[in-house]
């Protein structure tokens, strides 16, 4: 036993290494990340945000962590106790086991030995993997919203279930197109065929797919405006109304680990990854090439979360029949044809930037919604003035 253990010791310790890592970043990320945004929407609203404790503030997510950790564990009497305390752990343990197969800094290909930023380098399903595990966080909050026994909750989890269902769908059809130009369902695969120029990034050429892929998955974040699972003017407090102290902050926890793995799949899928023009490819290269790489993918990262965040500020929160109608209406039909260029594409042997001209699909979609809803305001101001739209029929 101990002789086995020895043997596969070079292979385990890497896995155990980026184990520790990510248990350790991610839930640092959490609580700074509730710092950065409340940063960020003070400076939406002309606010200072928070500044009283530590230097600029900078300790206050710390203390907001112990305040939760000391908070009263509450737990109503008409909750289903054991899926009630099941539901936070499971949305968090599965929004966290999807990033084994997600690099968090540049992996080689051709991995032999040594530390790497990935857990488990060199799977072949990574991808559909990810996205596998990844969607099962949706039970976590439908569970957690049956659990409460509360028929407020369990509106918000019949809307979340919705919602997953619906933009699974176009998140997965605008990776297709990736895929194939790739080749290979292989994540660092994909990193690699971006490594030449600037142009080679896949958001220059699938920019359709970029759009419906990060729309879908800021969706799947229950982030505004698609934060109608948990909408607060409506149903209170969304699925967690019941949930109170750490069980609470593991619903919250799980959201922002999302929103990372979207962040960092946004980077590595359509951004390059780690590469950037004139610089080497930094797997398998030196320790300052290395580390030059990491500092491009996490400035990536950084720059797709701070958008995120800003959205949550810039934008209104969507009704649900809006929601509804973007993803099936909007969504799956503009990563259809995209999908089908694509095709089109590597049947004919023809260069891949032709797909760039697929840009304007968003423009025409965009202008013919814009149309129909003129069309539609039109039709309702005549009616309430009493006057019938052309081509109606009086039957007075």
């Amino acid at each position: 036993m101990i002789s086995r253990f020895i043997e596969y010791w070079p292979v385990l310790w890497p896995a155990l290494a980026a184990i520790a890592v990510i248990l350790a970043v991610v839930p640092f990320l959490g609580l700074y990340m509730t710092f950065i945004e409340r940063k960020v929407a003070a400076y939406v609203q002309d606010r200072v945000g928070p500044n009283r404790v530590g230097p600029f503030g900078l300790f206050q997510a710390v203390a907001d962590g112990i305040k939760i950790f000391l908070k009263e564990q509450l737990i109503p009497d008409h909750v289903y106790t054991a899926l009630y305390f099941i539901a936070p752990s499971f949305s968090l343990i599965t929004a966290m086991f999807a990033l084994v197969v997600m690099p968090f800094g540049p992996v080689a290909t051709d991995y032999k030995s040594g530390f790497r930023f990935m857990v488990a380098p060199g799977i072949d399903i990574g991808i559909l993997m990810m996205l596998a595990i990844s969607s099962l966080s949706a039970y976590g909050i439908i569970v957690g919203g049956w659990a409460s026994n509360n028929k407020y909750s369990i509106y918000g989890a019949i809307r979340s279930c919705a919602q997953f269902i619906s933009y699974e769908i176009p998140l997965g059809m605008s990776i297709l197109g990736v895929i194939a130009i790739t080749g290979s369902l292989n994540i660092e695969q994909i990193v690699k065929a971006q490594s030449g120029s600037l142009l080679d990034w896949n958001v220059f050429w699938q920019p359709v797919a970029m759009l419906v892929f990060f729309t879908s998955a800021l969706a799947e974040t229950n982030r505004l405006p698609f934060d109608l699972p948990e909408c607060e003017q409506e149903l209170v407090g969304g699925f967690h109304t019941e949930y109170s102290g750490i069980k609470f902050v593991l619903f919250f926890l799980a959201e922002y680990t999302h929103i990372v793995t979207v962040s960092f799949l946004t980077a590595l899928l359509f951004l390059g990854g780690w590469h950037f023009p004139g610089l080497p490819d930094p797997s398998g290269a030196s320790t300052l090439v290395l580390a030059l790489g990491l500092l491009v993918l996490l400035a990536k990262v950084s720059l797709v979360v701070m958008v995120i965040i800003l959205l949550r500020w810039a934008l209104p929160r969507f009704r649900f029949d809006q929601l509804m109608g973007l993803a099936w209406k909007g969504l799956i039909p503009l990563a259809l044809v995209n999908l089908v260029g694509v095709a089109i594409v590597l049947t004919l042997g023809l260069p891949k930037h032709l797909l760039i001209a697929t840009a304007v699909l968003p423009i025409l979609a965009a202008y013919y919604s814009a149309a129909k809803f003129n069309a539609s305001l039109e039709s309702e101001n005549t009616l309430r003035n009493g006057i019938q739209p052309q081509g109606a029929v009086s039957y007075e």
